[in-house]
């Protein structure tokens, strides 16, 4: 195994999330993996079409006096995702959930109404 030391990597190093979209006729659902995050820590964007999500999780490890960290990959996590849907999100009625790891955003479509029947006269 080849160990990078954290010093090497650049401070604003950020993951992309894995990341699911489903969509149906009113809305998107869309799930990123953000573990160890808190919701405090989640921060979702909406501009028309697009989305961001950013989230940092902050490990705080006990360092013990004399213990000299070799290796830590534990300390910060930062994760940053941006996507464009193909239709503008109604950002009033968009919701935001994290559970176990799994950050869940329902992001109504912009304009999209229930189906309705029309009576003929």
């Amino acid at each position: 195994m080849f160990l990078v030391p954290i010093s090497r990597l650049p401070r604003d190093y950020s993951r992309s999330p894995a990341l699911d979209v489903a969509e149906s006729d009113l809305a998107y659902r869309v799930k990123l993996d953000v573990p160890g995050v808190k919701k405090g820590d989640v921060k979702v964007t909406i501009d028309g079409r697009r989305v961001s999500v950013q989230a940092e999780s902050a490990t705080q490890t006990e360092q013990k006096d004399g213990d000299r960290i070799v290796y830590r990959e534990r300390s910060v996590s930062r994760y940053a995702r941006s996507f464009t849907l193909p239709v503008e999100v109604d950002q009033t009625s968009a919701s935001a959930k994290l559970e176990d790891g799994v950050l869940a955003l329902d992001l109504p479509k912009r304009g999209a109404t229930a189906a309705a029947q029309l009576s003929v006269n």
